[in-house]
Protein backbone atom coordinates (compact mmCIF):
# COMPACT_ATOMS: atom_id res chain seq x y z
CA UNK A 1 0.00 0.00 0.00
CA UNK A 2 0.99 3.39 -0.58
CA UNK A 3 -0.42 6.41 0.85
CA UNK A 4 0.14 10.09 -1.26
CA UNK A 5 -0.56 13.75 0.40
CA UNK A 6 -3.37 14.86 -2.37
CA UNK A 7 -2.31 18.56 -3.66
CA UNK A 8 -4.79 21.15 -2.14
CA UNK A 9 -4.05 24.71 -4.33
CA UNK A 10 -3.69 27.59 -1.85
CA UNK A 11 -3.67 24.47 1.07
CA UNK A 12 -1.31 21.81 1.06
CA UNK A 13 1.56 23.89 0.86
CA UNK A 14 5.31 22.97 1.94
CA UNK A 15 4.24 23.57 5.66
CA UNK A 16 1.65 21.27 5.66
CA UNK A 17 3.44 18.77 3.82
CA UNK A 18 6.04 19.20 6.79
CA UNK A 19 3.70 18.91 9.69
CA UNK A 20 1.60 15.23 8.08
CA UNK A 21 5.07 13.85 7.12
CA UNK A 22 6.11 14.00 10.53
CA UNK A 23 3.26 12.24 12.02
CA UNK A 24 3.55 9.70 9.91
CA UNK A 25 2.07 7.21 7.57
CA UNK A 26 2.33 9.59 4.13
CA UNK A 27 4.43 7.57 1.95
CA UNK A 28 4.73 10.69 -0.89
CA UNK A 29 3.94 13.84 -1.56
CA UNK A 30 2.58 15.97 -4.59
CA UNK A 31 3.30 20.03 -4.64
CA UNK A 32 0.46 22.53 -5.69
CA UNK A 33 0.15 22.63 -9.39
CA UNK A 34 2.59 24.80 -10.92
CA UNK A 35 1.13 26.56 -13.81
CA UNK A 36 2.76 26.64 -16.98
CA UNK A 37 2.20 28.98 -20.12
CA UNK A 38 4.18 29.83 -23.49
CA UNK A 39 7.57 29.40 -21.30
CA UNK A 40 9.62 27.53 -18.92
CA UNK A 41 9.66 29.02 -15.53
CA UNK A 42 12.37 30.11 -13.71
CA UNK A 43 14.13 27.96 -10.95
CA UNK A 44 12.81 30.77 -8.20
CA UNK A 45 9.14 29.18 -8.60
CA UNK A 46 10.16 25.38 -8.34
CA UNK A 47 11.84 26.52 -5.15
CA UNK A 48 8.58 28.21 -4.12
CA UNK A 49 6.20 25.93 -4.57
CA UNK A 50 9.09 22.97 -3.33
CA UNK A 51 11.32 24.33 -0.81
CA UNK A 52 11.88 20.94 -0.21
CA UNK A 53 14.48 20.79 -3.04
CA UNK A 54 16.65 22.00 -1.01
CA UNK A 55 16.77 18.50 1.04
CA UNK A 56 16.62 16.24 -2.14
CA UNK A 57 13.21 17.33 -2.93
CA UNK A 58 12.26 15.14 0.31
CA UNK A 59 10.44 16.94 3.78
CA UNK A 60 12.27 16.46 6.95
CA UNK A 61 10.86 12.81 7.81
CA UNK A 62 12.57 11.96 4.50
CA UNK A 63 9.09 11.84 2.43
CA UNK A 64 9.55 12.58 -1.64
CA UNK A 65 7.82 15.10 -2.82
CA UNK A 66 6.73 15.36 -6.86
CA UNK A 67 6.55 18.31 -9.27
CA UNK A 68 3.33 18.96 -10.24
CA UNK A 69 2.90 20.87 -13.57
CA UNK A 70 -0.43 22.24 -14.91
CA UNK A 71 -1.05 23.54 -18.53
CA UNK A 72 -1.35 22.46 -22.38
CA UNK A 73 1.28 23.41 -23.97
CA UNK A 74 3.09 20.16 -24.79
CA UNK A 75 6.81 21.37 -25.54
CA UNK A 76 7.11 23.84 -22.66
CA UNK A 77 5.81 21.14 -20.07
CA UNK A 78 8.67 19.36 -21.39
CA UNK A 79 10.93 21.78 -21.25
CA UNK A 80 9.96 22.93 -17.93
CA UNK A 81 9.65 19.47 -16.76
CA UNK A 82 13.15 18.45 -17.14
CA UNK A 83 14.20 22.18 -15.32
CA UNK A 84 12.63 20.37 -12.61
CA UNK A 85 14.29 16.97 -12.73
CA UNK A 86 17.77 19.11 -12.87
CA UNK A 87 16.72 20.65 -10.18
CA UNK A 88 15.66 17.70 -8.22
CA UNK A 89 12.69 16.24 -8.52
CA UNK A 90 12.46 13.05 -8.46
CA UNK A 91 9.47 12.70 -10.63
CA UNK A 92 6.87 14.44 -12.34
CA UNK A 93 3.08 15.00 -12.08
CA UNK A 94 0.22 16.34 -14.63
CA UNK A 95 -2.18 17.97 -13.72
CA UNK A 96 -5.60 17.28 -15.49
CA UNK A 97 -8.14 17.26 -12.77
CA UNK A 98 -8.00 21.01 -11.62
CA UNK A 99 -12.10 21.52 -11.22
CA UNK A 100 -11.08 25.45 -11.19
CA UNK A 101 -12.99 27.77 -13.77
CA UNK A 102 -10.03 30.05 -13.87
CA UNK A 103 -7.52 27.75 -14.22
CA UNK A 104 -10.25 25.23 -16.98
CA UNK A 105 -10.82 28.64 -18.93
CA UNK A 106 -7.01 29.17 -19.72
CA UNK A 107 -6.77 25.37 -21.07
CA UNK A 108 -6.08 23.93 -17.76
CA UNK A 109 -6.53 21.02 -15.69
CA UNK A 110 -9.76 19.10 -16.24
CA UNK A 111 -10.89 21.29 -19.28
CA UNK A 112 -8.31 19.10 -20.91
CA UNK A 113 -10.58 15.92 -20.31
CA UNK A 114 -12.11 16.46 -23.74
CA UNK A 115 -9.18 16.11 -25.09
CA UNK A 116 -7.78 12.59 -25.01
CA UNK A 117 -5.44 13.00 -27.88
CA UNK A 118 -4.00 16.27 -26.05
CA UNK A 119 -3.45 14.60 -22.80
CA UNK A 120 -1.59 11.67 -25.03
CA UNK A 121 0.95 14.27 -26.41
CA UNK A 122 1.56 16.32 -23.15
CA UNK A 123 2.29 13.37 -20.98
CA UNK A 124 4.58 11.88 -24.26
CA UNK A 125 6.16 15.02 -24.74
CA UNK A 126 6.94 15.10 -20.66
CA UNK A 127 8.50 11.51 -21.00
CA UNK A 128 10.09 11.84 -24.13
CA UNK A 129 11.62 14.84 -22.68
CA UNK A 130 13.02 13.34 -18.59
CA UNK A 131 15.33 10.49 -18.14
CA UNK A 132 13.86 7.14 -18.50
CA UNK A 133 14.30 7.12 -14.35
CA UNK A 134 12.17 9.71 -13.64
CA UNK A 135 8.75 8.59 -12.80
CA UNK A 136 5.88 10.44 -14.84
CA UNK A 137 2.68 10.45 -13.34
CA UNK A 138 -0.96 11.70 -14.11
CA UNK A 139 -3.88 13.04 -11.81
CA UNK A 140 -7.34 13.04 -13.94
CA UNK A 141 -11.04 13.24 -13.05
CA UNK A 142 -13.70 11.10 -14.38
CA UNK A 143 -14.41 13.67 -17.39
CA UNK A 144 -15.10 17.39 -17.58
CA UNK A 145 -19.53 17.13 -17.87
CA UNK A 146 -19.60 13.14 -18.07
CA UNK A 147 -17.82 10.29 -17.66
CA UNK A 148 -17.94 9.00 -21.60
CA UNK A 149 -14.40 9.84 -22.15
CA UNK A 150 -13.31 8.23 -18.20
CA UNK A 151 -11.28 5.27 -20.58
CA UNK A 152 -10.23 7.31 -23.40
CA UNK A 153 -8.21 9.72 -20.95
CA UNK A 154 -6.96 6.42 -18.90
CA UNK A 155 -5.69 4.91 -22.16
CA UNK A 156 -4.13 8.18 -23.58
CA UNK A 157 -1.96 8.68 -20.10
CA UNK A 158 -1.30 4.80 -20.41
CA UNK A 159 -0.07 4.58 -24.06
CA UNK A 160 1.82 8.07 -23.72
CA UNK A 161 3.79 6.55 -21.24
CA UNK A 162 2.79 7.18 -17.80
CA UNK A 163 3.61 4.93 -15.05
CA UNK A 164 0.84 6.03 -13.02
CA UNK A 165 -2.57 7.54 -12.93
CA UNK A 166 -4.35 8.89 -9.86
CA UNK A 167 -8.27 8.95 -10.83
CA UNK A 168 -10.22 11.80 -8.67
CA UNK A 169 -13.98 9.68 -8.66
CA UNK A 170 -15.50 12.44 -9.82
CA UNK A 171 -16.20 14.75 -12.94
CA UNK A 172 -15.47 18.39 -13.06
CA UNK A 173 -19.18 19.01 -12.92
CA UNK A 174 -19.68 17.30 -9.89
CA UNK A 175 -16.77 19.10 -8.69
CA UNK A 176 -16.80 17.64 -4.54
CA UNK A 177 -19.72 17.03 -4.20
CA UNK A 178 -20.44 13.18 -2.77
CA UNK A 179 -20.54 10.27 -3.57
CA UNK A 180 -17.10 9.56 -4.86
CA UNK A 181 -17.48 7.07 -8.03
CA UNK A 182 -15.18 4.41 -6.48
CA UNK A 183 -16.84 1.77 -9.27
CA UNK A 184 -15.50 3.74 -12.28
CA UNK A 185 -12.25 3.39 -10.85
CA UNK A 186 -12.40 -0.32 -10.68
CA UNK A 187 -13.57 -0.21 -14.58
CA UNK A 188 -10.28 1.98 -15.34
CA UNK A 189 -7.97 -0.15 -13.61
CA UNK A 190 -9.53 -3.22 -14.78
CA UNK A 191 -8.56 -1.68 -18.26
CA UNK A 192 -4.75 -0.18 -17.47
CA UNK A 193 -1.95 -2.22 -17.03
CA UNK A 194 -0.45 0.84 -15.06
CA UNK A 195 -0.63 1.51 -11.35
CA UNK A 196 -4.02 2.99 -10.55
CA UNK A 197 -4.46 5.27 -7.54
CA UNK A 198 -7.58 6.22 -6.21
CA UNK A 199 -9.05 9.54 -4.90
CA UNK A 200 -11.99 11.04 -3.18
CA UNK A 201 -13.98 11.15 -0.25
CA UNK A 202 -11.89 8.83 1.82
CA UNK A 203 -11.84 10.24 5.09
CA UNK A 204 -11.75 7.68 7.89
CA UNK A 205 -9.75 3.95 7.78
CA UNK A 206 -13.50 2.86 7.28
CA UNK A 207 -13.61 4.84 4.26
CA UNK A 208 -10.04 3.45 3.03
CA UNK A 209 -11.70 -0.07 3.60
CA UNK A 210 -14.50 0.88 1.48
CA UNK A 211 -12.62 2.36 -1.40
CA UNK A 212 -10.12 -0.42 -1.25
CA UNK A 213 -13.29 -3.20 -1.74
CA UNK A 214 -14.92 -1.36 -4.19
CA UNK A 215 -11.82 0.43 -6.24
CA UNK A 216 -9.85 -2.55 -5.58
CA UNK A 217 -6.75 -0.29 -5.30
CA UNK A 218 -4.48 -0.55 -2.29
CA UNK A 219 -2.75 2.48 -2.81
CA UNK A 220 -4.77 5.80 -2.31
CA UNK A 221 -4.45 9.59 -2.45
CA UNK A 222 -5.93 11.54 0.54
CA UNK A 223 -6.56 15.71 0.57
CA UNK A 224 -9.73 17.01 2.52
CA UNK A 225 -9.24 13.37 4.73
CA UNK A 226 -5.77 14.36 6.22
CA UNK A 227 -6.42 17.93 7.04
CA UNK A 228 -9.53 16.86 8.95
CA UNK A 229 -7.79 13.97 10.42
CA UNK A 230 -4.11 14.53 10.68
CA UNK A 231 -2.69 10.83 11.35
CA UNK A 232 -5.36 9.33 9.13
CA UNK A 233 -2.41 8.04 6.77
CA UNK A 234 -0.89 6.38 10.09
CA UNK A 235 -4.26 4.81 11.12
CA UNK A 236 -4.44 3.69 7.84
CA UNK A 237 -0.80 1.98 7.83
CA UNK A 238 -0.88 1.04 11.72
CA UNK A 239 -4.18 -0.79 10.45
CA UNK A 240 -2.26 -2.71 7.36
CA UNK A 241 0.13 -3.66 9.14
CA UNK A 242 -1.74 -5.37 12.20
CA UNK A 243 -0.46 -2.40 14.56
CA UNK A 244 -2.30 -0.46 17.64
CA UNK A 245 -4.07 2.08 16.31
CA UNK A 246 -4.28 5.02 18.77
CA UNK A 247 -5.94 8.20 17.56
CA UNK A 248 -4.22 11.36 18.11
CA UNK A 249 -6.25 13.29 20.81
CA UNK A 250 -6.77 17.21 20.61
CA UNK A 251 -4.48 17.28 22.84
CA UNK A 252 -1.79 16.14 20.98
CA UNK A 253 -2.67 18.31 18.60
CA UNK A 254 -2.35 21.66 20.34
CA UNK A 255 1.17 21.74 19.95
CA UNK A 256 1.00 21.19 16.50
CA UNK A 257 -1.26 23.86 15.96
CA UNK A 258 0.76 26.08 17.60
CA UNK A 259 3.89 25.66 16.27
CA UNK A 260 1.57 25.69 12.57
CA UNK A 261 0.86 29.29 13.39
CA UNK A 262 4.34 30.39 14.82
CA UNK A 263 5.87 29.02 11.33
CA UNK A 264 2.95 30.57 9.71
CA UNK A 265 3.70 34.02 10.88
CA UNK A 266 6.81 33.93 10.15
CA UNK A 267 7.10 33.10 6.27
CA UNK A 268 3.70 35.18 5.52
CA UNK A 269 3.31 38.91 5.58
CA UNK A 270 1.02 39.00 9.13
CA UNK A 271 -2.24 39.56 7.98
CA UNK A 272 -2.07 36.45 6.39
CA UNK A 273 -1.65 34.53 8.89
CA UNK A 274 -4.95 34.30 10.99
CA UNK A 275 -6.39 33.05 7.90
CA UNK A 276 -4.37 30.25 7.50
CA UNK A 277 -4.92 29.22 10.98
CA UNK A 278 -8.77 29.37 10.44
CA UNK A 279 -8.83 28.12 7.21
CA UNK A 280 -7.16 24.78 9.03
CA UNK A 281 -9.51 24.89 11.60
CA UNK A 282 -12.38 24.37 9.31
CA UNK A 283 -10.83 21.10 8.72
CA UNK A 284 -9.90 19.94 12.02
CA UNK A 285 -13.53 20.82 13.12
CA UNK A 286 -14.90 17.97 10.98
CA UNK A 287 -13.00 15.42 13.11
CA UNK A 288 -12.22 17.74 16.83
CA UNK A 289 -15.28 19.03 18.54
CA UNK A 290 -12.75 21.67 20.13
CA UNK A 291 -11.56 23.07 16.81
CA UNK A 292 -15.08 24.42 16.05
CA UNK A 293 -14.68 25.98 19.90
CA UNK A 294 -10.98 27.44 19.18
CA UNK A 295 -12.19 28.56 15.70
CA UNK A 296 -15.10 30.60 17.18
CA UNK A 297 -12.78 32.42 19.97
CA UNK A 298 -10.66 33.47 16.81
CA UNK A 299 -13.35 34.20 13.70
CA UNK A 300 -13.42 37.80 14.38
CA UNK A 301 -9.95 38.30 15.23
CA UNK A 302 -7.46 40.27 12.51
CA UNK A 303 -4.91 41.20 14.74
CA UNK A 304 -2.19 38.09 14.13
CA UNK A 305 -1.06 39.59 18.31
CA UNK A 306 -4.30 38.74 19.47
CA UNK A 307 -4.50 35.28 18.41
CA UNK A 308 -0.89 34.47 19.30
CA UNK A 309 -1.70 35.27 22.73
CA UNK A 310 -5.15 32.97 22.35
CA UNK A 311 -2.63 30.38 21.01
CA UNK A 312 -0.54 30.61 24.37
CA UNK A 313 0.01 27.06 25.43
CA UNK A 314 -1.54 27.81 28.73
CA UNK A 315 -5.13 29.52 27.43
CA UNK A 316 -5.40 27.07 23.87
CA UNK A 317 -5.73 24.73 26.27
CA UNK A 318 -8.71 26.37 28.47
CA UNK A 319 -10.24 27.56 25.03
CA UNK A 320 -9.98 23.79 23.66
Amino acid sequence: MTLILAPMEGLVDAQIREILTSIGGVDRCVTEFIRVNDQVLPPKIFYRFAPELHNNCRTTSGTPVAIQLLGSNPSVLADTALLAVKLGAPAIDLNFGCPSKTVNRNKGGSVLLKEPELIHTIIKAVRDAVPIHIPVTAKMRLGYEDKSLALDNAWAIQDAGATEVCVHARTKVEGYKPPAHWEWIARIREVLKINVVANGDICSLEDYQRCRSISGCEDVMIGRGLMAFPDLALIIANHQAGNPINPASWEDLLPVIQNFYQETSKQLPPKHGPGRLKQWLKFLRNQYPEAQTLFDAIRGIQDPQEIADILDPQVLRKVG
